[in-house]
């Protein structure tokens, strides 16, 4: 066992950016690959991370920028389905961005499937292990409707022994981010209580998923608190201008060509997205 800053560390350098070289073929041919757990299976949560990391720095170095982030895991049926306690984070990058209303090539993906959230836009800062929901509140220029495409470019089912990938291997795939839509109604962190936001999720004319946004650590302000004290173990922070993804409320809705999804929030306005 190695440890770097105090981290868990099991994978030397060379076999991280392996692993990032691995997931970037794999995003780039459409072409999922097994399980990274299965050549390491004794990696850790803070090896995972560093090969989110070497994968984000190879889009930076191809001009990429960073617009944000993502928490995943956030329900407790999910958790428990990956065996884990606590969320997980990635980060959204500037092409990640989908416009609202825009149709998408379900070839482009592996595995694509959508999920109904709240975006945080930051005005200010957040650092630290103490950040609170006050801090979080106080640092939101404003809240929107929001929508994340996730994708996965191992395999969620290993197609020879059948077994699920693991939360060490969403976490090394950049938590399974391929995209984000927002909304374009602007409404202010403490106007109202954000946990009875709610949405309605509709494919092809048919209610697929409703939910509220308590069903993030039962409130999704907790989801930006929970990233801003995460994120202190890496030595990161929350940007002013980045937009966070709190959390899904609703199950992921697998994508086909063919599908058209048109996502009600009520007040906070409509998302619509389609695949061919």
């Amino acid at each position: 066992m190695s440890s770097v800053g105090g981290l868990d560390r099991q994978l030397t350098d060379d076999e991280v950016a392996d692993i990032a070289a691995k997931h970037e073929r794999a995003r780039q041919s459409v072409k999922p690959i097994r399980r990274i757990t299965l050549d390491h299976p004794l990696m850790t949560i803070d090896d995972a991370y560093a090969c989110q990391t070497a994968w984000i720095n190879l889009q930076l170095a191809q001009g990429s920028r960073v617009g944000g982030h993502k928490i995943g895991l956030t329900s407790k049926a999910m958790q428990q389905a990956v065996n884990i306690d606590e969320p997980d984070f990635g980060t959204l990058l500037d092409y990640m961005f989908i416009p609202n209303g825009a149709a998408l090539n379900a070839a482009n993906f592996c595995d694509p499937k959508l999920e109904v959230e709240l975006a945080f836009v930051l005005k200010s800062g957040l650092a630290g292990d103490q950040v609170t929901a006050a801090d979080v509140l106080a640092a939101t220029d404003y809240v929107v409707a929001a929508a994340e495409l996730i994708d996965a470019r191992s395999h969620r089912v290993d197609p020879v022994d059948k077994v699920s990938r693991t939360v060490r291997d969403t976490i090394s795939d950049n938590a399974a981010n391929a995209g984000i839509v927002v909304g374009n109604v602007h409404r202010a962190p403490t106007d109202g209580d954000l946990r009875w936001v709610g949405a309605i999720l509709n494919r092809n004319g048919e209610v697929e998923e409703t939910g509220l946004a308590a069903g993030v650590l039962g409130d999704p302000v907790q989801g930006i608190v929970w990233l801003a004290r995460r994120f202190a173990r890496y030595g990161m922070v929350l940007e002013p201008g980045q937009v966070i993804l709190a959390g899904s409320f609703t199950r992921p809705v697998g994508c086909r060509a063919g599908d058209s999804f048109h996502i009600e929030f009520g007040p906070l306005g409509n998302l619509d997205l389609s695949f061919t």
